[in-house]
């Protein structure tokens, strides 16, 4: 993979970039130290070089099928609700990814937007799949009072989860060679582990700008977690109950089994019911061999509890 990198480029105004195919039938693009959709290139450079964040924004962000589906749910319920008992309830009628846009993946939607995500007054929520030190600099400045809630999730269900959700919408491909693209990195949005630990790092400098959540810990404590994270957006929630209907408006039998995430699609080329699987804990036993997990443990001690991060 590394060598047809080097034998073709993609252009991006006028900057060339190294290609390489991901999942033996999609070109990706090397930009910044990671791997992207060449699609995705162009709307990446204009989010972070003219966003301007506003205080109240909360920008949700993630690696590619860590649970951002769940997350974006539970975030905008918190939003909307706000504390109050009642509120709207605009998962029963639309896909969360199509309320809770991810900014570099706009031009994807079959559907505009109801707002303009850089026109549109604060507070705003977002998402982004991009690595954190691809953000807009007005997002990560110490005087924008700007959110940042963080996602991350086993390596290896992390893994799976992509394994099964490419295979539906590419050709599908071995686990073998979707562990090779894992760990090395060549997939949409680079290296999950320098991914997660760009995040990590900087939540454990600067906490109250950032609020890591993991994936297995929202899974074990639902209540707990979606608590400390609406108090963390501003959007502290009044008692257990009211974190209960949040959890039960947003779990996934219940979006999974909306007509609009049955037939719907909100990305192209991307069913709606692609986004609701099992989101189960450890659902990698199923799959991988002890050989193909202990490749990946190695590079998590490597990369990840090298720097004191247990996923």
């Amino acid at each position: 993979m590394a060598d047809d990198s080097k034998k073709s480029q993609f252009s991006n105004d006028d900057v060339l970039l190294p290609k390489t195919h991901f999942w033996e039938s999609m070109e990706i693009v090397h930009w910044e130290g990671f791997w992207f959709p060449p699609q995705v290139v162009k709307p990446a450079i204009k989010f972070r070089s003219t966003f301007a964040a506003a205080d109240g924004d909360v920008l949700l962000t993630s690696a590619k099928k860590t649970g951002t589906t769940w997350l974006k749910s539970l975030a905008l319920s918190c939003t909307q609700r706000g504390g109050e008992v009642d509120g709207a309830d605009d998962l029963a009628g639309n896909n969360p990814h199509f309320l809770v846009p991810t900014v570099e993946a706009v031009g994807y939607k079959h559907e505009p937007l109801k707002f303009d995500i850089y026109d549109a007054p604060a507070p705003r929520l977002l998402h982004t799949h991009l690595p954190y030190s691809l953000l807009p600099d007005s997002v990560k400045t110490s005087s924008s009072s700007t959110k940042i809630v963080y996602l991350a999730r086993n390596p290896k269900d992390t893994l799976i989860s992509m394994w099964h959700f490419f295979n539906s919408i590419l050709r599908p491909i071995p686990l073998e060679k979707a562990v090779d693209f894992f760990c090395s990195g060549v997939h949409h949005y680079g290296s999950f582990f320098d991914h997660v630990a760009e995040y990590w790092i900087e939540s454990r400098r600067r906490p109250e700008k950032i609020l890591f959540v993991k994936y297995e810990e929202l899974k074990s404590n639902p209540t707990a977690e979606v608590m400390k994270m609406a108090e963390f957006m501003g959007k502290a929630l009044g008692s257990e109950d009211e974190v209960e209907k949040i959890l039960w408006r947003c779990s996934l039998e219940r979006l999974r089994n909306l007509e609009v995430n049955k037939n719907g699609s909100v990305i192209t080329c991307v069913p709606n019911r692609c986004y609701f699987r099992k989101g189960e804990v450890e659902n990698w036993k199923d799959y991988l061999t002890p050989e193909m997990a202990e490749r990946i443990d190695q590079i998590t001690r490597h990369k990840l509890e090298v720097i004191g991060l247990v996923l």
